[in-house]
């Protein structure tokens, strides 16, 4: 295959996520970049070995491997072997720092394709829509970035860590069973007999797949249901919606729903009736 480039004019700049380029090399060329690249930078391997050295740390980027490199960041690679294919990806955009920060991917970091779901398909069906001609429009590439980033979030693996998605398999049974007993009196030994694991492992599953303890993941639900009720039923005494939802006590129901909304019950549900 022969090597494929693509790059967007400064007008995709304005735009909250953009594409600065993208392509396909058959054959790396060796790199180096002591003042780094203006843009975020996706790397991976295609076919072949390439190393990559960022940090002061130097790593082996096999099939399937690839790095995620912040702006700016001095590096190098060079390939190993005959031939080193892959596929790359440069963005920027006035949000990209939020939503990176918001998937917790705020730092320069080497990741490995899971077999749940190999991302770099998604590069290639960019380049696919790409080649098609101009319908694929800017704010098309930019979906795609952002979905490939999710799916990087998800299923991309860490330093051999597993991806998001193993952690979810594991706790997907009391999580479906929260989504229909949040109401009653649960705990975390509850819970943790539910998953059939340790309360401190199953925190550990629920603070790798969520970011939080399994208790507060239960709070956040009742509180997404109590938002339900409030909007559906805005006959209904706080008091019962609070029981509705699995809180004993109305006043902590509100300084709760408060703490996390930022707002009170009552004045939440006077912006919908």
């Amino acid at each position: 295959m022969k090597k494929i480039r693509y790059t967007f004019s400064g007008q995709e700049k304005p735009l909250p996520l953009f594409v600065e380029s993208i392509g396909y090399n058959p054959q790396e060329e060796d790199f180096a970049r002591p003042e780094g690249y203006p843009y975020f930078h996706w790397l991976q391997t295609v076919e072949g070995e390439g190393v990559f050295s960022f940090s002061g740390e130097e790593y082996t980027l096999g099939k399937g491997a690839g790095i995620l490199l912040m702006p700016f960041t001095e590096h190098s690679y060079y390939s190993m072997g005959d031939a080193w294919s892959t596929l790359y990806v440069t963005f920027g955009g006035a949000s990209a720092d939020s939503i990176l920060n918001a998937l917790e991917i705020g730092a320069s970091k080497v990741y490995t394709e899971s077999e749940e779901f190999p991302f770099s398909e998604l590069i290639w069906r960019m380049l696919k829509k790409i080649g098609k001609g101009a319908e694929f429009s800017r704010l098309d590439a930019s979906e795609e970035l952002y979905r490939f980033l999710i799916m990087l979030k998800k299923y991309g693996k860490t330093e051999n860590q597993p991806s998001l998605s193993h952690y979810y398999d594991r706790i997907r049974p009391v999580v479906e069973w929260l989504e229909s007993e949040y109401a009653e009196n649960i705990g975390l030994q509850e819970m943790s007999r539910q998953a059939g694991v340790s309360p401190q492992h199953l925190s550990h599953l629920f603070r790798e797949t969520f970011n939080m303890s399994p208790y507060a993941f239960l709070i956040q639900l009742r509180i997404r249901e109590a938002k339900k009720l409030l909007v559906a039923r805005p006959e209904l005494p706080l008091k019962e919606v609070a029981s509705k939802v699995g809180f004993q006590d109305v006043s902590h129901f509100v300084a709760t729903f408060k703490k996390i909304e930022q707002i009170t019950p009552s004045k939440y549900r006077g912006l919908f009736n």
